[in-house]
């Protein structure tokens, strides 16, 4: 089960970054401001990993540690969304490359929940790195 669930996450993040790309690569298009997402898809997960490094085992995920990682990953994940928003209201970029950009976030952000949650960093051969 561990391989084919790593193989289906796979392919959706692959498909949600080729969502994303298409929102920057169309000819129509051809801007690459909603690409910026993806430094957001790279920071998303970061706090939430540090926190269970740092968490102890009286604590639990009330800890104030294991909050204030939620509540930094939620800011990202927000601001990955509205930062393809606020471009098309600027007139920066098209609406359609928005929502391509939002879909993408969409199934790329359910990817990375995925992997959280099918792929417990405690329980998996992935928690080496």
């Amino acid at each position: 089960m561990d391989t084919i669930g790593l193989v289906s996450l796979a392919f959706a993040g692959s498909i949600g970054m080729t969502f994303v790309i298409l929102a920057c690569a169309l000819p129509q298009y051809k801007l690459w401001w909603p690409f910026f997402v993806v430094l957001f898809y790279i920071l998303c997960p970061i706090p939430t990993m540090i926190a269970r490094r740092h968490t102890d085992g009286a604590g639990g995920s009330n800890s104030a540690c294991m909050e204030t990682a939620v509540f930094i990953t939620m800011g990202f994940l927000v601001s990955s969304f509205a930062l393809p928003i606020v471009l098309a209201r600027a007139g920066v970029i098209f609406w359609g490359a928005c929502y391509l950009t939002l879909a993408g976030n969409v199934i790329v952000y359910l990817t990375i929940l995925g992997f959280f949650t099918i792929f417990d960093m405690d329980d998996s051969d992935y928690a080496m790195w």
